[in-house]
């Protein structure tokens, strides 16, 4: 899996970028079929002094998770961040292995 950390209007210390990217692999534990993920950090401050952390899973070629969240500090943006995306790939695994569907869903009639 292919893992960038960038950042925009600011610069991230190599600590930090390794930290993000190392948080950014466990996301395999979840879906073991994502092929890259972007951390995306925007070191601009908004009026309440927050920043923000975009991340993008892309997983196959068709489906892509992104979530972006604003906090104090880049970790704590990333963590909250990093919970909606955990949220999302389990609600889209759910889907794919849901094996107690509605009969009347596949076409049969139930009798």
């Amino acid at each position: 899996m292919q893992v960038t950390v960038s950042a925009r209007h600011g610069h991230l210390d190599d600590s930090t970028q390794a930290a993000l990217r190392d948080k950014a692999e466990g996301l395999l534990k979840f879906f073991e079929r994502l092929v890259s993920v972007a951390v995306v950090a925007d070191l601009h401050q908004d009026h309440a002094h927050n920043v923000r952390v975009e991340i993008t899973a892309v997983a196959g070629q068709k489906h892509e998770f992104v979530a972006t969240e604003a906090a104090g500090d880049v970790a704590a943006a990333f963590n909250l961040a990093c919970d909606k995306i955990k949220q999302q790939i389990k609600n889209y695994k759910e889907k794919l292995q849901d094996h107690r569907r509605d009969p009347s869903h596949n076409g049969a009639d139930g009798k």
